[in-house]
């Protein structure tokens, strides 16, 4: 992998997270265009909330989803895989109003083996989190 301490890059199959890998090509067409995705979900959330990368059992593919104000935002049923907090407690005392700077750092700090183990373990149960048990 790519980045600092193993983080960040893309997900590539010889890192040993091809399957989450090929999902993302799958389900955004490129790295690049999931990346965008999941920035702009970040950085465009006003208030507090966050970007999330979510595995969707319904249709087996990767959704991106912005989700704001925690106490009255309940996600349709999709499993967040990685998440990019866009509070601005998160990005403020360091970055000020530059939310897209802090977003830009966050990418190389990702932990793709953590997020592939995340997306199996969605995969493998095959319900949402809404409907677990």
């Amino acid at each position: 992998m790519t980045g600092p301490k193993n983080g960040g890059g893309e997900p590539l199959a010889a890192d040993g997270v091809g399957d989450l890998a090929d999902a993302i090509t799958e389900s955004f067409g490129s790295f690049a265009g999931f990346k965008a995705q999941l920035t702009k979900a970040a950085a465009t959330t006003q208030g507090s909330g966050w970007g999330v990368l979510a595995y969707e059992p319904l249709s087996g593919r990767l959704v991106v989803e912005q989700v704001y104000d925690h106490q009255g935002n309940v996600g349709q049923g999709p499993t967040p895989i990685l998440v990019f907090d866009a509070w601005e407690h998160a990005f403020y005392l360091q970055y000020k109003n530059q939310k897209v700077d802090f977003i830009d750092a966050m990418w190389a700090v990702v932990n793709w083996q953590d997020v592939a183990k995340r997306y199996a373990a969605a995969r493998e149960r095959g319900d949402s989190l809404l409907l677990a048990p």
